[in-house]
């Protein structure tokens, strides 16, 4: 945050103490976040694992970069909506949306309103999660299928 204007992190500091004690629902905004620097930083911390010892060159695996990213408490997103018409990531979230779907709005984010939320859930759920396989993959793996459809019951509720 100390990268900010002053004005700005108080104003973050009084919405975060507003809300310390909500534990419906989180939020996490990318404030002075790139995708990039969390894998820069997340090589770094498993390289000095393994010069000190602690690790085997055989112990790297997408379980053990996922645990050393700086967003490693959080789910990877089901869902990624793009707003202002671009087509592109922006840095944002490398890892963790490969397996996201997209859904890009011409809004601009001031203007973006609980309808375009709901279009953007409504377009997710006539998705095929297929999780980087195609469709024969899909109907021969029961616990694809048994997530695809927990994530859009989800999306269903809201």
């Amino acid at each position: 945050l100390h990268h900010l204007p002053k004005v700005v992190q108080k104003e973050l500091e009084q919405a975060i103490n507003k809300t310390i004690n909500n534990t419906a629902m989180g939020l996490n905004l990318a404030i002075s976040y790139s995708g990039r620097w969390e894998l820069v930083e997340a090589v770094k911390k498993i390289l000095s694992a393994y010069k000190d010892g602690d690790i085997d060159i055989n112990d790297i695996s997408e379980e053990m970069i996922s645990k050393n990213l700086t967003t490693r408490e959080m789910n990877d997103p089901d869902l990624l909506i793009r707003s202002g018409g671009e087509f592109r990531i922006s840095n944002f979230l490398l890892w963790q949306i490969a397996y996201s779907e997209i859904f890009v709005t011409n809004i601009l984010w001031p203007e973006f309103k609980p309808k375009i939320l709901l279009d953007a859930i409504q377009d997710y759920q006539q998705r095929e999660r297929r999780f980087g396989q195609v469709s024969e993959q899909i109907s021969k793996n029961p616990k694809i299928i048994q997530n695809a459809k927990k994530l859009s019951k989800h999306a269903a509720d809201f």
